[in-house]
């Protein structure tokens, strides 16, 4: 059994960390093209931001309560839950720096996040609850074994649960437990396993399994179907980027006929993105040779493609106001732990909007005096806030050319990328945006940041932030 020494094993990057990497060379977005708004049958409702409104009381929003078209299908929709068993952690040193220095999963909680998520799909009763992948932490057996188990109580309430594997799921050598400042290796999975732990929930019920991966097809209701495409790379070993293979364009296909001569329409579900949704997150983002997907699925008239992977909320269109609209739901372990509720027409017609999880209603109905689960809110904007304060000292300490920094501004550059990452990962951007460019912490990063790839990252956060993107709806 390998183990790995702290300090050599966690000199994680925001850019490792989050399942992405870097584009060299992107290119610069002008303010016109970033907030360029979608053609009029587009609807985006504005919403505050989460730091303006308190934690949800649980119920359905208007959205929700408004009586559906018939053959609408309601879907709740999450991703990279980044489960970890409970007994592979001792919650001591490697545990809290890998947190501490990661991409902003609440570690400390993951049991009661996943928890609470759990409760609040058995309280919104949809017809659907759709896992976009990273269901582990990093694919460890038994961290799937007990995950499957949570899932089960979703099923035994009556709501269908179907998943797909994410790129940290299958044949993972980083499959580990944290004991005291090591990290130690365990044993991950095969595909063949994955299949048989999540059973149940989709590759059993499929209509159609694709014989060259573990994409398959779910009949969602008469009207629509869900395409489950398993866009991972994990044989002959795991890698991060995402890709289909040649033979499951050829099943897709076959797929999308026998829909459209059936009248129903599609709803294609990856983990990795199809379109290039950060100018700065690209390699290993995307899906190698997207446009062929794009091209496949458009030439069916798919409206709608639903990923995860980047951990950030997002959405976009593939030729900017026409073309497949593509939603990233932003991770559920990552504050403000959001999930997507997806109301999804019998024409194709769809509205989309996020969801934080109330862990302050989950704790007082669970009895956990837990200060930080019962002020939630607050514990996670400051835990996310520190996560990414961490990130930015970091790359000022790896880039020669950046240490000849004051500690003063050290701190202002810090605090400003903390800022609007966290705004980014929320998805709102827009409600900070002018009040952080004015900061001097943003102007050092425009001045002295080169040639750190943060510097590139805040520009496109700052260019792309035109929009709250935690709402969709196209009529």
């Amino acid at each position: 059994m390998k183990k790995r020494v702290l300090l050599a094993a966690l000199a994680a990057a925001v850019c490792v960390t989050s399942g992405c990497s870097f584009k060299k060379g992107a290119q610069e977005l002008t303010q016109e093209e970033s907030t360029a708004q979608p053609e009029t049958t587009v609807t985006q409702v504005q919403t505050p931001s989460t730091a303006q409104v308190p934690e949800s009381s649980g119920e359905s929003s208007p959205e929700q309560t408004q009586a559906l078209e018939e053959g609408t299908a309601r879907i709740i929709i999450a991703t990279d839950i980044h489960y970890l068993a409970r007994d592979l952690t001792d919650m001591q040193m490697s545990y809290e720096y890998t947190a501490d220095h990661g991409d902003g999963k609440v570690m400390k909680y993951i049991w009661e996040i996943t928890d609470a998520f759990i409760d609040e799909v058995k309280a919104e009763k949809p017809d659907l609850v759709i896992l976009e992948g990273d269901l582990t932490y990093n694919g460890e057996r038994d961290s799937h074994i007990e995950l499957a188990s949570k899932l089960e109580a979703i099923e035994e309430a009556g709501i269908p649960v179907i998943v797909i594997p994410g790129n940290h799921d299958i044949n993972n050598p980083d499959a580990c437990r944290f004991e005291g400042e090591s990290i130690v290796n365990t044993e991950s999975i095969t595909p063949e396993e994955f299949e048989e732990i999540y059973d149940e929930f989709g590759y059993s019920e499929a209509v159609s399994r694709d014989p060259a991966s573990l994409s398959y097809v779910y009949q969602i209701n008469d009207k629509t179907r869900a395409l489950m495409l398993d866009s991972c790379q994990y044989d002959p070993k795991n890698l991060v980027g995402g890709m289909i293979k040649d033979d499951t364009y050829t099943w897709i296909e076959e797929q999308m006929e026998e829909a459209w001569n059936l009248g129903m329409k599609v709803i294609p579900v990856a983990h990795h993105n199809l379109l290039d949704e950060s100018e700065v997150y690209l390699q290993d983002c995307t899906i190698e040779h997207s446009e062929q997907l794009i091209d496949q699925l458009e030439s069916w008239e798919v409206p709608l493609f639903l990923s995860g992977h980047l951990h950030v909320q997002h959405y976009k269109r593939s030729h900017g106001d026409s073309g497949i609209y593509e939603i990233v739901t932003g991770s559920l372990s990552t504050p403000p732990c959001l999930y997507g509720i997806l109301e999804y027409g019998p024409e194709g017609t769809f509205n989309y909007h996020t969801k934080s999880l109330d862990m302050k209603a989950w704790a007082e109905k669970t009895g956990n005096k837990d200060k930080n689960l019962l002020n939630f809110s607050n514990y996670g904007r400051k835990y996310l806030s520190k996560v990414f304060y961490n990130q930015a000292q970091d790359e000022f300490n790896s880039l020669n050319t950046l240490q000849g920094l004051t500690e003063s501004q050290r701190d202002m550059m810090a605090k400003v990328y903390a800022e609007l990452n966290s705004a980014c990962y929320e998805g709102k951007v827009a409600d900070i945006r002018e009040k952080v460019m004015a900061k001097k912490g943003y102007k050092l990063w425009q001045e002295e940041g080169y040639p750190s790839i943060l510097s590139q990252y805040l520009e496109w956060i700052t260019a792309d932030g035109g929009r709250d993107y935690n709402t969709l709806s196209v009529k």
